[in-house]
């Protein structure tokens, strides 16, 4: 198998002038970039061409068609109230915490209209975990839906935000109101608020897993995440052209019809798939919580034509018993990204679909989702590699002494373009330590071969990745110490096939103290998310090993407890 043009060929062809991906330098918080030339420059512009899609379906959730004619219209309204009703104003926070329900997108899109910076908090949060992040944001209003409001009731009268409910599970609390309240009558014509809005304009605040004990606001600009849209597109178009497939037979191979097996609240399911689909006048099929069989049934109800989702997911709807009684022959693409992809699953893609374009993609909340793309004849011939830069992006791997390693050597990988977002949010230190003149340091330890594709060997941060989740352990150390029981604690990553690590804990208990995996999980369920709860549990007599400067040595821990 060999590509049918060579990557100076398809980037000369698709950043050409004139061309869908044409470029042009602007110089953005004092650095000089590379940016896509038509890309939307803001959410609001997003929205207004998706007036344009009209009746087509922009969701599908059990049987619940919303088009894009109907959400331009919600949007618009709900935007109105929250300026009028709640007094949101440019720059102000407005916090989500919901399922992948029709009313995220409604939310996310009409907050960010209203000129607010939108925070898509974890719905899989505690409710210690979801009151940081509104009072770390300084969130004015909350939509969440029924099962976060129920999480937070006992923590909602201290906390300074209004609160709208989306399909409450009884009575809305005190001061609260429902969703499709505060919505009320919604006029067909109704336009947008007069807001003004900028490219480089705060626009989101993604929390990223935290290092130290708490998560980080990533701050993102409207640039960040329209940028995203034509960078997976160019790294689509792009994979296509390597395999000898027209611009003109990928733009008009019909519409995108996207099963979105991952959350919303994520850079992946936000910027790659929402943005994209409704930049498109695609349709996205929500799904209330994952499951292979449910999948497969929406495939097939759906004429489903992507399927993205975490490797996980891919492998675990391909090993279905139930597969082979759906018909997945609308199926033209399967992509995945946010956590590392075992080769053999390009295989089971190409001997269960065989005539489907496997992709997968790397990039992390700080850089607004894609950053580099594998698809088609590459990642058949590069499995383990998650691809080259896209065209506005550029990589380093950096080695201990602060310089660039060769090629094909290990460093830590750094990461510029228009799509790194401007820091995090009130953290000043954090800032600093990670972004420097336009770089991103991503803490993934890589190496970049010498056609630039880009392999990511291990992590420089003390993180393991759980089905697409990053869990990072000093935040679950941090909660392990808490109970009374434990004198020491350590957290690494236990391998497992289907969500590619779990989390593992290693404890010195207090003398005289006894605690089991069922009393230590029981302990941490209000404490933090189910997904960062460890699934093993080791007790040791011994002290843990540590170097001379006091830290865990964690590769060594491993050899000793893993077989």
């Amino acid at each position: 198998m060999k590509p049918a043009k060579s990557w100076a060929e398809v980037e000369a062809e698709l950043t050409g002038p004139g061309q869908l991906f044409e470029m042009v330098t602007k110089e953005i918080r004092g650095v000089p970039l590379r940016t896509w030339m038509h890309a939307p420059d803001t959410l609001r512009t997003l929205v207004d061409i998706s007036k344009l899609h009209g009746d087509v379906p922009l969701s599908v959730y059990e049987g619940e068609y919303l088009s894009y004619a109907d959400h331009f219209a919600r949007v618009a309204t709900l935007a109105h109230r929250l300026a009028d009703e709640y007094g949101v104003a440019k720059g102000d926070r407005v916090a989500i915490a919901m399922r992948n329900y029709p009313e995220w997108t409604i939310a996310f899109f009409a907050a960010a209209c209203a000129g607010a910076i939108v925070v898509p908090l974890n719905a899989w949060w505690s409710a210690d975990e979801l009151e940081f992040g509104l009072r770390d944001s300084g969130s004015k209003v909350l939509i969440a839906d029924g099962e976060r409001t129920e999480r937070l009731r006992d923590t909602l009268p201290g906390l300074d935000v209004a609160l709208i409910v989306a399909r409450p599970e009884g009575a809305v609390p005190d001061g609260a109101r429902a969703f499709a309240d505060v919505l009320g009558e919604v006029a067909p014509d109704v336009a947008l608020p007069d807001v003004a809005l900028e490219p480089d304009d705060d626009a989101t605040i993604f929390y990223t897993s935290g290092t130290t004990g708490r998560p980080k606001g990533a701050l993102g600009t409207h640039r960040n995440i329209c940028g995203n849209i034509l960078c997976l597109a160019y790294g689509m178009l792009a994979g296509g052209l390597r395999e000898g497939v027209s611009v003109a037979d990928s733009l008009g191979a019909g519409r995108r019809i996207t099963l979105l097996t991952v959350p919303l609240f994520h850079a992946t399911g936000c910027h790659a798939v929402l943005a994209t689909t409704v930049f498109t006048g695609g349709t996205l099929v929500l799904m209330y919580k994952w499951d292979p069989e449910r999948a497969l049934q929406l495939i097939e109800s759906e004429k489903v034509t992507v399927f993205s989702g975490v490797p996980t997911m891919a492998w675990q709807m391909l090993s279905s018993p139930e597969f082979s009684s759906y018909d997945t022959s609308s199926l033209t693409g399967v992509s995945y990204g946010g956590a590392p992809a075992p080769p053999r699953l390009v295989d089971r893609i190409r001997e269960l679909l065989p005539k489907r374009t496997p992709a997968n993609g790397y990039g992390l909340t700080e850089t607004s989702s894609v950053s580099t793309y594998n698809a088609g004849v590459d990642y058949v011939l590069r499995p383990e590699s998650v691809g080259r830069p896209v065209a506005v992006v550029d990589v380093k791997a950096i080695g201990a002494d602060g310089e660039e390693v060769p090629r094909g050597e290990v460093g830590e990988l750094w990461i510029k373009g228009p799509n790194i977002v401007k820091g995090y949010w009130n953290r000043p230190d954090a800032t600093a330590d990670s972004f420097s003149d336009g770089w991103f340091r991503s803490g993934d330890l890589a190496r970049v071969d010498e056609e630039g594709f880009v392999y990511i060997v291990d992590r420089a941060k003390d993180m393991l990745i759980r089905g697409g989740e990053n869990v990072y352990c000093a935040e679950v150390e941090a909660a392990l110490y808490e109970h009374p029981a434990v004198a020491d604690a350590a957290v690494i990553g236990v391998p497992h096939d289907e969500l590619g690590e779990e989390v593992g804990a290693v404890l010195v208990l207090e003398p005289g103290h006894e605690l089991t995996l069922e009393e230590l999980r029981a302990y941490l369920k209000d404490r933090i998310a189910p997904f960062k709860i460890p699934s093993h549990l080791w007790l040791r007599q011994q002290e843990l090993p540590r170097n001379a400067g006091g830290k865990i040595l964690k590769t060594r821990l491993r050899s000793e407890i893993l077989p």
